[in-house]
């Protein structure tokens, strides 16, 4: 094989608990994860000799920093690969948004670069390399629904939630993640999400039971940044939603929706009014 393909799913949190800052400066952790259709495209061509990138998005570096020629770069190193290679990004999933785009991508790379160079590496393996990248990365190695805790590298597979609509909006505003993270005073967190019940509303299959308990922390460090995440938020739920929520550390959020045409009405209003400069209309994944 000398060409292989692999699509690199974007995630949202159902829901976002953070239990305590650690000693070394992270956070505990407590996560619903839920990989969605939106995604970025990976194509791995053998070289050589060396690791290049190639990206369709000018905004992202295709040097050392980025995550996924540190994916592959692990991957070389570990398992001794001979050669090169040569992978071109097709993005999709919008940056800086708390949809774990890097994060998505580095994993896409691990599994590319086994597929590619017939390694059979197990996921299991995978994952354990994925989180010296970072926090995020074993999850998308996963993928799927699951429960994250630690600091997002202890993976639980859930049960596939039911079948639902979602529209993505993500304003004209990047967050860094670890910014965010910083600014968060655990200790003034007022209502920690019911992380626990949504396990039990997931395996039950309860939607509503999902809905019910949605929430995510790190909205009180930055709703009050960039007010017009909540103002998403509720026009989302004006427009239809049953229920939104911010992913991650923002700016991105989400609106559940029971069917395709109100999700399909939701985005085309969305983009007439221009709250948010990219909008999608997805499923779970």
């Amino acid at each position: 094989m000398n060409e292989y393909r692999i699509k690199a799913h974007a995630k949202i949190n159902l829901g976002l608990d953070v239990i305590r800052r650690l000693p070394n400066g992270y956070h505990e952790v407590k996560m619903i994860m839920q990989s969605i259709g939106l995604c970025d495209e990976l194509t791995f061509t053998k070289t050589d000799d060396g690791i290049t990138l190639t990206c369709d998005d000018a905004e992202l570096s295709c040097g050392g920093d980025n995550l996924i020629m540190r994916a592959a770069g692990l991957m070389f190193d570990t398992f001794h690969i001979s050669g090169g290679v040569h992978i071109e990004l097709r993005k999709n999933i919008p940056i800086a948004a708390g949809m774990a785009g890097g994060s998505s991508d580095a994993a896409a790379a691990l599994k590319g670069i086994s597929r590619l160079f017939d390694l059979d590496v197990p996921l299991n393996r995978l994952m354990e390399l994925g989180a010296a990248i970072g926090a995020d990365v074993p999850y998308c190695v996963l993928g799927g629904t699951a429960l994250a805790e630690g600091i997002g590298e202890k993976l639980t597979s859930l049960t596939p939630v039911p079948d639902f609509y979602l529209v993505i909006a993500k304003p004209d505003i990047s967050v860094s993640t670890k910014d965010v993270y910083e600014r968060l005073d655990v200790g003034e967190i007022k209502k920690h999400p019911d992380i626990d019940g949504m396990v039990f509303a997931i395996e039950s299959g309860s939607l509503q039971g999902i809905l019910d308990r949605m929430g995510n922390v790190l909205e009180t460090v930055t709703v009050k940044e960039h007010p017009v995440t909540d103002t998403l938020k509720r026009r989302i739920r004006e427009l239809g939603a049953v229920n939104s929520l911010m992913s991650g550390s923002g700016p991105t959020v989400f609106g559940i929706f029971l069917s395709e045409q109100a999700a399909d009405f939701a985005c085309h209003q969305l983009r007439s009014e221009k709250l948010a400069k990219q909008v999608f209309l997805t499923t779970p994944a």
